[in-house]
């Protein structure tokens, strides 16, 4: 079976509830997001929290020292450039 993903910027997004994986575990680094809090608006929810943590894929290494960076953003838009950013320089 295969199974298609969504992508941004060429890399796949994996969402589960309110956490989003974006990049290949085959690579060094993947991005983290996990949506904080959401605003309700018209046309439906929107993310307005967002932290974005950079993590190894490396299984060898600590889970707390898989972390490698992480900040906040206050959209999904913000949060998703950032990871393209950070995967492309990993």
């Amino acid at each position: 079976m295969d199974q298609k993903f969504y992508t941004y910027r060429g890399y796949p997004l994996v969402r589960k509830k309110d956490t989003i994986y974006y990049g290949y575990m085959s690579d060094p680094f993947v991005v983290m997001m996990q949506i904080m809090s959401v605003k309700k608006t018209e046309n439906g929810d929107i993310a307005d929290k967002i932290k974005v943590y950079q993590m190894s894929t490396d299984p060898s290494v600590d889970p707390i020292k898989a972390f490698v960076k992480n900040t906040e953003r206050d959209s999904l838009y913000d949060a998703l450039d950032l990871a393209a950013a950070w995967l492309q320089r990993a």
